[in-house]
C-alpha cells in the first residue's frame, strides 16, 4: 500500500530513514492516507502525522490537522526526524515550509523529502515540446483550486537552493524507481553534459559561483536525477534557518 505516493516511494523513504535511525521521534508532513506513518510506527519510531485532511489509516500514530502552508503547530526542536513525501510541490510557500521544518527539528536532525523529478530528461523533453513537465502534464483547473494541485514543481537546483540557504545540507539524492521508457533518453546525456559545461565556462565571474555550479552539474548527471521518477533527498539540519534565527534575536 502506498496511498497517493508514487510506486516504491514509501519503501525507499523507509529504507533511507532506518539506515540512519532506529528509534526516536519523526514528523510525517504531509502524512496523506497514513500508510507510511503506520509503517514507521511499526518500525519502532514515535510518529506524529500532519495533514490538512484526515488519514485513511489511523491508530498507530499521533495525527494532527495542520495546514503546511502555515506555521507548523509544534514547538522549536520538537522532533528528531522529519519525512515529507510529495508535499512541497503542493504548497504556496515552499521557502516558509522548509524554514518551519528547520525550526521543529533538533540540531543535526534528519529530513527526507520527495517530490516529482522535473530535472529528469524525460520531464525536460516534455517541457520542450508542450510547456508542461512530467507529473504536471496539463494546465491546472484554475476554476477549482484544491490542495492536490502541483503548484510549485521543484527542480533539483531550486530545492537545493532552498535547503542550503535555510540551514540544511543535502547528504544523498536517490529515486523511487527508473521506468524503462526513461532509458530512451540515454543518448542525450553526453550532449546535455557538454552544453552545461559550456554554459558554466562562458558565464561571467560576477554572475556565477563556478565551484557550486560544477557540484550541482555533477549531481544532476547522476542516474537518479537523469532518469528517476521522483527526486528523493536526504538532508541534515546543520544550522538554524537564517530567517528563524533573526526572528529569535528580535523577540
Amino acid at each position: 500500500m502506498h496511498g497517493n505516493a508514487a510506486q516504491n516511494t514509501h519503501n525507499v523513504v523507509l529504507r533511507e530513514l532506518l539506515a540512519r535511525v532506529s528509534a526516536g521521534s519523526v514528523l510525517d508532513a504531509p502524512c496523506g492516507a497514513g500508510h507510511l506513518a503506520n509503517r514507521m510506527s511499526d518500525a519502532g519510531l514515535d510518529v506524529i502525522g500532519f495533514d490538512i485532511d484526515s488519514p485513511v489509516e489511523v491508530g498507530k500514530f499521533d495525527f494532527r490537522h495542520a495546514d503546511l502552508s502555515a506555521a507548523l503547530p509544534m514547538r522549536d526542536g520538537a522532533v528528531e526526524n522529519l519525512v515529507s513525501v510529495e508535499g512541497i510541490e503542493h504548497l504556496e510557500r515552499p521557502f516558509e515550509f522548509i524554514r518551519e521544518c528547520n525550526r521543529v527539528l533538533v540540531e543535526g536532525g534528519l529530513m527526507i523529502m520527495t517530490t516529482p523529478n522535473i530535472s529528469s530528461l524525460r520531464s525536460r523533453w516534455r517541457w520542450l515540446l508542450t510547456g508542461f513537465h512530467n507529473k504536471s502534464k496539463y494546465a491546472l483547473d484554475e476554476t477549482n483550486p484544491n490542495p492536490l494541485h502541483h503548484i510549485n514543481m521543484m527542480s533539483h537546483h531550486r530545492l537545493r537552493y532552498i535547503l542550503h540557504t535555510n540551514g540544511f545540507r543535502m547528504e544523498k539524492i536517490t529515486t523511487n524507481r527508473i521506468k524503462a521508457i526513461n532509458w530512451l533518453y540515454l543518448p542525450l546525456v553526453p550532449f546535455v553534459y557538454m552544453v552545461s559545461r559550456i554554459v558554466i565556462a562562458l558565464a561571467r565571474d560576477d554572475e556565477i559561483n563556478r565551484p557550486v555550479s560544477r557540484e550541482i552539474l555533477g549531481e544532476m548527471m547522476r542516474p537518479a536525477l537523469l532518469f528517476g521518477e521522483l527526486m528523493i533527498v536526504v538532508a541534515r539540519k546543520e544550522n538554524p534557518s537564517p530567517a528563524a534565527a533573526t526572528m529569535g534575536a528580535n523577540q
